[in-house]
C-alpha cells in the first residue's frame, strides 16, 4: 500500500500511537516527510518511527540509562532532495533542543544512507535529570543498511538497531524512497533483512529465544517428562577504552520472567553485541541480545579502608523490547545490589549458578560467571576471588571439625558410661 502524500510543499504529519506494556503505556511517534521539488512533485519521502537508549554520567559519576523518544512536535528542516552531485538529507529536530539527520548519496543505479547524525541536548531535564555534562552532544554513525536500487522503496517493519559509542538507535516501521522519479512513489519494494523470512522454525513474535517453563496438556499427559531448560550458553564479552581493553566478562545469562506464565529465556552470545562505559568509579556493561533484549550490569567501586578498595555489582536493568516496533514490553531495574564484591585490581568468579531477583516479576541466572569491570591489564583476567558456593575448600575444616565434635562426644559418652558401671561396681561391694 502506497504512502499518502500531501498537496502542500512539503509536511510533517504526526501521529500518536499508544503502546500498552507490561508495566503501564509507552509513548512513541511517528514522523512523515514529503519533500517536494521546484515543479511541486515528490522527490523524497519517509515515513518511519525511532528511539534512542542513551547512557550519560550522573553528577555523581554514575552512569545511568534513558530513553529519548520523538515528542509530539517535530519539525524537518534542512530536508533536502539532492541530485546526483549532492546528497539527499533527511533532518528532523524535536523536543528540548534534539535533531536527527541522515544524508543519503546517489550512486549510478542504488542510493544509500551515509552518515546519521543525533545531536541530544543534556539540558533537557525531564530526559536528562541530572547530567554532568550540559548542552548538546553529537554521535556521528556510519549507516550499516545495503544499497538500494533507484525507483525502489526501501521498507522495513521489524526493528533493527544502530549501536554507537553510548548510544542505541531503534528504528522500526520505516518507508523510505529518495530520488523519487516523476514525483510518483514508487511500488517496488527492497526489504531489510529484517523482514525477510528464513527457512528456521517460527518464534514468538516478541520476545526472542523464549521457552515456556510450564506446560498445558491438551491430550492424556505423556509418560516421559517434559524435557528440561537447558543452560544458557556462555558468552565472552569486553569493552575498550580506545585500544585498550577496560571491561572483560565470561557468562552465562537467564532470565525469568514471571508474568501471565513463566518463561525462561536463554541470552545466546551468537547474537548479543556487547557495549558500555569505562570509569573510574563506575562501568556498566550493556548486553544486546538480538534486538529484543537489552541487559545492563552497573558496577561501582567502595573504599573499605584508607588502603584497600572494593568494587561490587550495584544495579541491573533488564528491557524487553518487541523486534516487530521496537516498544518496551517490559522493563525492571534494581540498583540496590550489593553483590560480586572483590579486591580492585583483581576479577570476580562464581561458577555455579546465581540469581538476581530484579523485581517480583524478573529475574537473572548467572552461570559461570567470570568478570573484572575495573584495571583490566594486557586483555587478560587478574587473580579471582571466588565465591562462597565455589570454594569446595571451606567443606574441609567443616567436616574435620564435625567429625572431631563427633569423636569428641563419643569419647565423654564412653567415660561417663564407664565411670557409672565403675560407681555400680562398688556399690555391689
Amino acid at each position: 500500500m502506497g504512502p499518502r502524500r500531501s498537496a502542500a510543499s512539503s509536511c510533517c504529519r504526526l501521529f500518536l500511537l499508544l503502546l500498552l506494556g507490561v508495566f503501564g503505556f509507552f509513548q512513541s511517534y511517528a514522523v512523515e516527510v514529503d519533500i517536494k521539488d521546484a515543479s511541486n512533485a515528490t522527490c523524497l519521502y519517509a515515513d518511519w518511527m525511532m528511539r534512542f537508549l542513551i547512557t550519560y554520567e550522573s553528577n555523581n559519576g554514575d552512569y545511568k540509562t534513558t530513553t529519548l523518544n520523538l515528542s509530539s512536535s517535530v519539525t524537518h528542516n534542512g530536508s533536502l532532495c539532492g541530485n546526483d552531485t549532492q546528497s539527499a538529507l533527511v533532518a528532523v529536530q524535536f523536543g528540548e533542543g534534539h535533531s536527527w539527520s541522515i544524508n543519503i548519496t546517489k550512486n549510478n543505479e542504488t542510493y544509500q544512507g551515509d552518515f546519521i547524525t543525533l545531536t541530544y541536548n543534556t539540558n533537557d531535564t525531564a530526559v536528562f535529570p541530572d547530567a554532568k555534562r550540559k548542552g548538546p552532544v553529537t554521535v556521528l554513525v556510519k549507516d550499516p543498511l545495503h544499497p538500494v536500487q533507484l525507483n525502489t522503496v526501501f521498507v522495513c517493519h521489524n526493528s533493527y538497531f544502530i549501536e554507537a559509542e553510548n548510544i542505541t538507535q531503534i528504528f522500526w516501521n520505516v518507508t523510505v524512497e529518495v530520488f523519487v522519479q516523476n514525483g510518483t512513489v514508487s511500488k517496488k519494494e527492497s526489504r531489510c533483512p529484517a523482514d525477510i523470512p528464513t527457512s528456521a522454525p517460527t518464534v514468538s513474535p516478541t520476545i526472542a529465544n523464549v521457552t515456556t517453563a510450564s506446560t498445558t496438556t491438551l491430550s492424556p499427559a505423556p509418560t516421559t517428562a517434559p524435557k528440561p531448560v537447558e543452560n544458557p550458553d556462555t558468552g565472552s564479552y569486553s569493552l575498550k577504552s580506545g585500544n585498550k581493553t577496560c571491561f572483560l566478562a565470561t557468562v552465562g545469562l537467564q532470565l525469568n520472567i514471571s508474568q501471565d506464565k513463566p518463561l525462561l529465556i536463554n541470552i545466546n552470545p551468537k547474537t548479543t553485541i556487547a557495549d558500555g562505559a569505562c570509569g573510574n568509579m563506575t562501568a556498566t556493561l550493556k548486553l544486546n541480545d538480538g534486538n529484543s533484549t537489552l541487559i545492563g550490569f552497573t558496577f561501582a567501586v567502595k573504599n573499605t579502608s584508607a588502603s584497600v578498595q572494593k568494587y561490587y555489582l550495584r544495579e541491573v536493568n533488564v528491557t524487553l523490547l518487541n523486534h516487530l516496533n521496537g516498544s518496551v514490553i517490559s522493563s525492571a531495574d534494581n540498583s540496590n545490589f550489593s553483590k560480586w564484591d572483590a579486591f580492585l585490581g583483581s576479577s570476580y568468579m562464581c561458577q555455579k549458578e546465581q540469581t538476581l531477583q530484579i523485581n517480583e516479576d524478573v529475574q537473572v541466572h548467572t552461570f559461570n560467571l567470570w568478570i573484572q569491570p575495573f584495571l583490566v591489564e594486557a586483555n587478560k583476567f587478574a587473580t579471582a576471588q571466588e565465591c562462597s558456593l565455589d570454594d569446595d575448600s571451606i567443606l574441609i575444616p567443616i567436616v574435620v571439625g564435625a567429625a572431631l565434635a563427633i569423636l569428641v562426644a563419643i569419647i565423654v559418652v564412653a567415660y561417663i558410661i564407664g565411670r557409672r558401671k565403675s560407681y555400680a561396681g562398688y556399690q555391689t561391694l
